[in-house]
C-alpha cells in the first residue's frame, strides 16, 4: 500500500517580478518565534545566518514592510505582517488538507491498482472530524487500504445506501435534537442491514478569539453588534445542529453579522477566528484548542459509522475493527480536546443506538 501525501503551497509574487516561495519563509518566521532570535533559527533549520537574513531581505523588499524587528540584547520578535503569514498559512491547511487528504487516498488506491493489480480497499465516506483523521493514521500504520471521502454526514449515509461507500460517518447530538437529526438520516438507514460502529463522543459549542474580547457567552449573543461569526458549509450535520439550537434560543439567522460566511472544517472555522477574520463560530473543541481559542460547550454528540451488517465479515472491515477496538486507538481518542473514547469500538443496532428507530 502507497503513502501519498499532498501538502499546500502557495508563493507570492507583485506585478511580474519573481514570486517569492513561502514554504521555506515561513519554516523560518515560525522558529523565530518559537526561538526569538534570528541565529536561533538558522541553527534549528540547519541553514546559515547569511542564507536566513537573506531570505528575509528579500522577503522584506518584495512587501516593503518590515518582518522581523530585532532589539539589542532583547532578541527578535516577528511583526504583526509576519504573524499574518503564519496564520494564513494555517488556514491554508486547515481549509484545503481534507480535500488535498481525500484526493491522496484516491491516488493511493489507484496506484495500488495499477502495481499490483488489487482493487481491495475499504471505501470510507465521512464527515470530517479529528477522531476520523486519527483513525486514518492508524490504518495506514498497518497499511489497511482506505478510499477516503470527506464529505457531509448526509452526503456519507446516502452513498451508504447506494452502495458508494462501505463505511459513512455521521454523527448524531444527545438530547432534545436526536430523533430530528436521525429522521434526517432515517431514509438512507435501514435497520435490517445496517449497524453501527461507535466512534468518540465529543462536545460541540462556541468558538471565541482568545480572551473572548466580545464578551460571547450565549447563542443570542451571536447578534449583538460589532460580532462577526463564521460558518460551516449549508448541508454540514454542524450548521443543522446549529440552526436546530438557534431556533430553540429564537435567534433569527439573519440578524447574525458573518452567518453566510462558510468554511468546510471545524480547523477551518477556527484558523479563520484565529487570523482575526471572524470573532466567533460552531465546532468541536478541539479545533479550538489547536487554534489558542476559547470554547463554551453547548452539545455533546456522538460520531458513528454506519456499515451493512454483511461487512462485517470481510477481512478487511474485520482489521478495521479491531484496529478502533485496541486501547491504543481509545486512547487517541481520549487525548483529543473535548473527545471522550470510553465506548470507542462499540458495535450497535441501530435499534440500540436510537430510540427514534426503535
Amino acid at each position: 500500500m502507497y503513502k501519498v501525501t499532498i501538502k499546500p503551497h502557495w508563493e507570492i509574487g507583485q506585478g511580474s517580478d519573481a514570486v517569492l516561495d513561502t514554504s521555506a519563509l515561513l519554516i523560518l518566521l515560525t522558529s523565530i518565534r518559537e526561538t526569538g532570535s534570528i541565529s536561533n533559527a538558522a541553527k534549528e533549520t540547519n541553514q546559515s545566518y547569511r542564507h536566513v537574513w537573506g531570505m528575509l531581505r528579500a522577503a522584506e523588499q518584495l512587501f516593503s514592510h518590515p518582518l522581523v524587528i530585532t532589539e539589542r540584547g532583547r532578541g527578535s520578535v516577528l511583526t504583526p505582517l509576519a504573524e499574518k503569514l503564519i496564520w494564513a498559512d494555517r488556514r491554508i491547511a486547515a481549509r484545503l488538507s481534507p480535500t488535498l487528504d481525500s484526493l491522496a487516498s484516491e491516488l493511493e488506491g489507484e496506484l495500488s491498482k495499477a502495481v499490483a493489480g488489487s482493487n481491495k480497499t475499504i471505501r470510507l465516506n465521512a464527515s470530517h472530524g479529528f477522531a476520523v483523521a486519527a483513525l486514518l493514521n492508524q490504518l495506514n500504520a498497518i497499511h489497511l487500504p482506505v478510499d477516503l471521502r470527506y464529505r457531509s454526514s448526509i452526503d456519507a449515509v446516502a452513498a451508504l445506501s447506494r452502495g458508494e461507500c462501505d463505511l459513512a460517518g455521521f454523527h448524531v447530538p444527545f438530547g432534545e435534537f436526536e430523533d430530528a437529526i436521525i429522521a434526517l438520516y432515517a431514509r438512507w438507514l435501514n435497520k435490517k442491514t445496517h449497524c453501527l460502529i461507535h466512534l468518540a463522543v465529543r462536545d460541540q459549542g462556541l468558538m471565541v478569539a482568545a480572551g473572548n474580547p466580545k464578551n460571547i457567552r450565549t447563542l443570542p449573543d451571536l447578534s449583538a453588534d460589532g460580532v462577526l461569526f463564521v460558518n460551516r458549509q449549508t448541508g454540514s450535520g454542524t450548521r443543522v445542529l446549529l440552526e436546530m439550537l438557534l431556533t430553540k434560543a429564537a435567534v433569527e439567522s439573519q440578524t447574525i453579522d458573518g452567518f453566510e460566511s462558510t468554511e468546510f472544517t471545524h480547523s477551518a472555522v477556527a484558523a479563520f477566528i484565529a487570523s482575526g477574520m471572524a470573532d466567533v463560530g460552531f465546532g468541536v473543541q478541539t479545533a479550538a484548542a489547536r487554534f489558542g481559542l476559547e470554547f463554551i460547550p453547548l452539545v455533546r454528540e456522538r460520531y458513528f459509522f454506519a456499515l451493512p451488517i454483511s461487512a462485517m465479515q470481510d477481512p478487511l472491515m474485520q482489521q478495521l475493527i479491531t484496529t478502533i477496538q485496541t486501547d491504543t486507538f481509545r486512547e487517541v481518542v481520549n487525548q483529543l480536546a473535548g473527545y471522550d473514547g470510553s465506548a470507542t469500538g462499540d458495535i450497535l443496532t441501530l435499534q440500540d443506538a436510537f430510540a427514534y428507530l426503535r
